[in-house]
C-alpha cells in the first residue's frame, strides 16, 4: 500500500532542507558583503594644508604652513604695535611670536638665523643678552622645561622650536616650517645630574626666561 504519510514526511524534510540551504547561502552572501566592504574602506589621505594656513597652536599662538620649501618666506611679519616677528612662516618667526604673545618677552636682538640664537661664547647657565634669556647646554645639569626655546645648530641655518611637554624620558616640541610636522618628540635621558635630549641631530642648547 502507498504510504502517503511517509511521502508527506519526506516532502516536509526536503522543504526544511531547502529552507536551511537558502538561509545558509543568504548568511554567506551577507558575510561576504561585510568583509568586502571592510576591505574596500581605506583611510582618507591627510590633505595638504594651504600655504599660510594655521595648522596647530600652543597657548593660543598658531603655527602656520610655509609650504614644502623651507627657504621660502611670505613677507615680513609685525605685531600690531610694530614688533618684528620675522619672515612668514619661518621657524624663527614662530618662536619670536610665541615669546612676544605668550611670554610677553620681546627678544632684544631681532635678527639672525635660528642657529644664531645660540651664543657659543657663553658657559652653561649664563645669560644670553641677545635673546634676554638664560642659556643651558644639552647634557648639562638643568632639565628642559615647557616653553623653553630649543636651539638646533646643525645645517646652514639651524632650527628653533618651543618645548610643549616634558616627560620622564621624552620631550615634545612645537615647530614651524617643517612641512606639516608641527609636533615632534625626542628621547630625554638622565645620567646622574646630566639631562640629554637625544636625536639624529640633537639640540645644542635650550633658552629660558627667568
Amino acid at each position: 500500500m502507498f504510504n502517503f504519510r511517509y511521502m508527506r514526511y519526506r516532502h516536509l524534510n526536503y522543504k526544511r532542507f531547502f529552507i536551511y540551504i537558502l538561509i545558509l547561502l543568504s548568511l554567506i552572501f551577507i558575510l561576504k558583503g561585510c568583509f568586502s566592504s571592510k576591505e574596500k574602506i581605506e583611510p582618507s589621505p591627510t590633505p595638504t594644508p594651504s600655504v599660510q594656513e594655521g595648522m596647530d597652536q600652543y597657548k593660543n599662538v598658531a603655527v602656520y604652513y610655509n609650504g614644502t620649501e623651507y627657504t621660502t618666506s611670505h613677507g615680513k611679519h609685525y605685531s600690531a604695535d610694530g614688533y618684528y616677528y620675522g619672515l612668514k612662516w619661518q621657524c624663527v618667526e614662530y618662536v619670536k611670536r610665541f615669546y612676544y604673545e605668550a611670554k610677553k618677552h620681546p627678544l632684544p636682538n631681532l635678527f639672525g638665523n635660528a642657529k644664531d640664537f645660540y651664543d657659543p661664547n657663553l658657559a652653561h647657565g649664563e645669560f644670553n643678552a641677545d635673546r634676554g634669556l638664560v642659556q643651558y647646554k644639552n647634557g648639562g645639569n638643568i632639565a628642559p622645561m615647557p616653553d623653553d626655546i630649543l636651539v638646533f645648530t646643525h645645517a646652514t641655518y639651524g632650527h628653533v622650536a618651543i618645548i610643549t611637554e616634558v616627560g620622564s624620558d621624552y620631550i615634545e616640541i612645537i615647530q614651524q616650517n617643517v612641512g606639516n610636522k608641527t609636533r615632534e618628540k625626542f628621547k630625554l635621558t638622565v645620567k646622574g645630574n646630566s639631562y640629554i635630549i637625544e636625536a639624529k641631530n640633537p639640540p645644542t642648547v635650550w633658552l629660558r626666561k627667568i
